[in-house]
């Protein structure tokens, strides 16, 4: 996994590094119980604060991304838990929202857009 930290972004760099630890979750490019790199290693890989690392990995835990183990880091949670299920769940609402405000904007009815969901539904 590979963390890039934009110093013109306009969010934080504890909040770039938690939306793109996460990404790679959502993704399964970080698998189920995998570890992350440590607190230290990641300050040092990204010359920044331990303490910044910490809060993002802090903050991903509380959101059910990751859990520590004490003394041996931070892990993926798996996909299976009840936490992980939720952000998912989240994921796939945010999602759906844009797509019906996106078909509100092309006037698209409901009935089509279930239809495109449908269809969508069937390639996978």
């Amino acid at each position: 996994m590979k963390i890039i930290i934009s110093n013109s972004s306009p969010l934080p760099i504890y909040e770039q590094i938690k939306q793109q630890v996460k990404a790679a979750i959502l993704s399964g490019e970080l698998k189920e119980n995998e570890p992350l790199p440590s607190l230290r290693e990641l300050a040092k890989d990204l010359k920044i604060s331990v303490l910044t690392t910490m809060r993002a990995y802090n903050e991903l835990e509380q959101e059910g991304f990751v859990t520590s183990i004490q003394g041996k880091g931070y892990y993926v949670m798996p996909r299976g838990s009840q936490l992980m299920q939720e952000q998912f769940l989240r994921e796939v609402e945010r999602a759906l929202e844009e797509a019906v405000k996106a078909a509100a904007m092309a006037n698209i009815s409901g009935e089509q857009l279930m239809e495109m969901l449908k269809l969508l539904l069937e390639v996978e």
